[in-house]
């Protein structure tokens, strides 16, 4: 199985040190070795960092750590593959564009006996991995019932909330997309979330021996949301989501969940 990672802000922030724990799971801390990738958006746009090397031995990935890209919105993906050969278009994120924005997407899980259900003309798969498909079949399905963006975003969720549930009856499908402004979150088996906020104290790694004081590198303001495959901390409180439960967040805060 595969590792998701996200965040959701409502100032620029840096993922490094969320990002520094999931990189040692690519390889020292856990068996996902198949590739990695990450999304960063800024403004309408977004930029895509990928390598079909381990993270943990990833150049790549080295210069991001070092590197603190400021965004609100970033998803990240470590792969352990079982579907599709391990190159550089089978590696996730996954981005195409609907309703003029760029559509990121992840997902960590293993499908069986979907091809006949999952028919896509206009979205079609560059590489060949079941996540490709689904992400392209979401897309498709949301562009033939919404052709224009719906003036309630909210419907637009509900709805790939419903074509996840199906989804969900050809295996293990935990998932995440966002088109820059929101990230949505659909629980399989293994998802978590925390939102930190004032006041601000200090989180320790997992995977590996650092701590960041937030407090010290926040302002009384800022709400920062991080989603993951499983928790990266030690010492603070995550939300575990249930299978079938979704959320949508926007700026570091809850936008829409399941009832």
């Amino acid at each position: 199985m595969c590792e998701l990672l996200a965040m959701s802000a409502n100032v620029p922030t840096d993922i490094v040190f969320s990002f520094t724990g999931l990189v040692e799971r690519g390889g020292v801390t856990g068996p996902h070795v198949d590739g990695w990738g990450i999304t960063f958006y800024e403004g309408k746009g977004c930029r895509t960092f990928k390598d079909a090397k381990p993270s943990s031995e990833s150049e790549i990935a080295s210069l991001i750590k070092a590197y603190p890209i400021k965004s609100c919105t970033v998803i990240s993906h470590i792969r352990q593959a079982n579907r599709g050969r391990v190159c550089l278009e089978n590696t996730h994120p996954f981005t195409r564009v609907l309703w003029g924005r760029y559509w990121t997407y992840v997902h960590n899980g293993q499908l069986s006996g979907y091809k006949q259900a999952l028919q896509c003309e206009q979205f079609v798969p560059v590489g060949n991995t079941d996540s490709e498909l689904a992400f392209c079949w979401i897309m498709e399905q949301l562009q033939k019932k919404y052709p224009k963006r719906p003036a309630n975003i909210k419907s637009a969720f509900r709805y790939v909330a419903k074509l996840a549930d199906k989804l969900r009856q050809f295996g293990v499908f935990n998932m995440m997309l966002s088109d820059g402004n929101y990230i949505m979150s659909y629980c399989s088996n293994n998802l978590s979330w925390i939102t930190r906020r004032a006041p601000f104290g200090k989180a320790q790694l997992i995977d590996a021996d650092m701590v960041v004081d937030f407090d010290k590198e926040t302002t009384p303001n800022d709400v920062v949301t991080v989603i993951a495959t499983r928790p990266l901390t030690d010492n603070e409180q995550w939300q575990v989501m249930k299978p079938g439960q979704w959320c949508v967040f926007r700026q570091g805060e809850l936008f829409a969940q399941s009832k």
